[in-house]
């Protein structure tokens, strides 16, 4: 597949290879990018989209192959990428949590710089995310440590779109909707089509098909580290894509045939929870907690977890364990290897007279490796070499391999992507019929849908209750905007 420089080329990558150590992350990638295109660039973690990315934007340089930036020699590094107009936004978010949103553009814009600064920027942020999220309400003077992740999102997309002093000229947009509602995800994907039909270019990776399908203009498909697939949008469907990427697409069952769990005994409660109706989880349910984002759904999660846990002391067998949804923050010790972030939640089964049975440790990373798939060739790597998804991944193992007995979720499978959803989804099953039990908040209704049944919450309150075949869309949308149940 061949990625010659045409004159309107934005990007040009050209037999590119990238490899750490045994994993080729890059395998021969050729792909080039032109003005005003929209190109999606989809495939299961680990098939090579960050690493691609991150050749794209500087911060990472090809062991073989070259990168060029429109016609122009190849320039590498950061400093090369901005200078010929190429922003990103990464999935992880790299705003300064101490600083303001005003001072955290010129983090990322040096040229505001002399007296009024401030002032400039702040003009120059709000007019972007005026323009991008209309009716917003973040205030340039507001530090972005106290704004929510789905503000912090708004910001980082913002300040990478801003003329300061020129446009971009492509912007790189990894998962940008994974924090943000339905709302504020329309109104991106607006803009953004906007500012292709003005000659912007953008790199657009989302775990949310649809959203590749009705934004992009040209779908590349990654698998292995290579180009599997690169054709016009319009050439592909949800389904088509999917098998494309190497997954088979699983319909979902027209009624719920499960057993009821009416019968099993109450694992987690708590009565007129927030002021609303009571919550409570059975054995071997799956719970889901739905609703607007930022609605009570993660103090839920955290109450229960300080409620049926020690505070102070750790106990033997902790009755309840906890998968983070922002892995960054609350998820995984970036110093340490896979393996000691999969074990780091089951010390005491591990331990013999106060120390680490090292064999024990190691069997029990192996064997939860392989439950979850995780892709890795050595769990002694360091955890940040692995894609987001198998980072999650390891998340998952810290907490099924403990012998809790609930698992408390907060939109653990954010930014994930299909495949990789799948493959996590039949593992919380098997757990699930074996006796476990989990509760799920999810900003995505296809895994609401999964439920056995779900709490819809608004204004910090549950205020419906929603069973079986009564899980549907339209239910939850109805009680989120009115409390009531369709």
């Amino acid at each position: 597949m061949s990625a010659t420089p045409s004159s309107n080329s934005v990007v040009s990558v050209q037999g590119v290879r990238v490899a750490f150590g045994a994993v080729k992350a890059l395998d021969g990638v050729d792909l080039d990018i032109t003005s005003g295109e929209a190109l999606g660039l989809v495939g299961h973690n680990g098939a090579g989209k960050s690493t691609l990315v991150n050749v794209i934007n500087g911060l990472l340089t090809p062991h073989e192959g070259e990168i060029r930036y429109g016609t122009a020699a190849t320039i590498s590094g950061v400093s090369g990428a901005r200078a010929n107009g190429i922003r990103c936004v990464f999935q992880e978010l790299s705003l300064c949590p101490n600083l303001t949103v005003a001072e955290n553009t010129r983090v990322m814009h040096a040229q505001l710089s002399g007296f009024g600064w401030r002032k400039r920027a702040a003009t120059l942020v709000g007019k972007t995310l005026d323009d991008i999220f209309p009716g917003h309400h973040i205030q340039a003077d507001s530090a972005v440590g106290d704004l929510s992740i789905a503000e912090r999102q708004m910001v980082e997309i913002a300040i990478n779109f801003m003329a300061a002093p020129d446009r971009p000229r492509l912007v790189i947009l990894d998962e940008p909707t994974s924090s943000l509602d339905a709302g504020l995800a329309e109104q991106l994907l607006a803009y953004v089509r906007r500012f292709v039909s003005e000659g912007g270019s953008v790199i657009f990776i989302s775990h949310i098909l649809g959203e590749i399908l009705s934004t992009s203009s040209r779908i590349v498909v990654m698998k292995d580290g290579k180009i599997v697939a690169d054709r016009p949008a319009s050439e592909f469907s949800v389904r088509s894509l999917v098998e494309t990427m190497g997954s088979v697409v699983k319909e979902r069952a027209a009624g719920r045939e499960r057993a009821s769990r009416s019968e099993q005994a109450v694992t987690l409660s708590i009565p007129s929870a927030f002021g609303g109706i009571g919550f409570e989880a059975r054995r071997g349910e799956i719970v889901g907690l739905a609703g607007l984002a930022g609605h009570g759904q993660t103090t839920m999660l955290l109450e229960l977890f300080r409620k049926n846990c020690g505070n102070w002391l750790p106990t033997a067998e902790s009755p309840v364990a906890f998968v983070a949804g922002d892995r960054s923050l609350n998820g995984t010790f970036p110093l340490w290897s896979i393996l000691r972030n999969l074990t780091i939640g089951n010390l005491n089964a591990l331990s013999h007279l106060a120390a680490i049975d090292r064999g024990k440790e190691l069997a029990l990373g192996e064997d939860w490796k392989q439950r979850m798939a995780i892709r890795t060739p050595d769990t002694a790597n360091p955890i940040l070499s692995l894609s987001g998804g198998n980072q999650q991944k390891v998340l998952f193992a810290r907490a099924l391999s403990t012998t809790a007995q609930a698992v408390l979720m907060d939109d653990p499978m954010r930014g994930v992507d299909i495949g990789t959803k799948q493959e996590v989804y039949a593992t919380l099953r098997r757990e699930a019929d074996a006796g476990r039990t989990f509760v799920w908040y999810s900003t995505e209704m296809d895994e609401i849908q999964l439920c056995d049944r779900v709490y819809v919450f608004r204004d910090g309150a549950i205020v419906t209750e929603l069973v079986g075949e009564a899980i549907t869309e339209e239910a939850v949308l109805e009680a989120s905007f009115t409390g009531e149940a369709a």
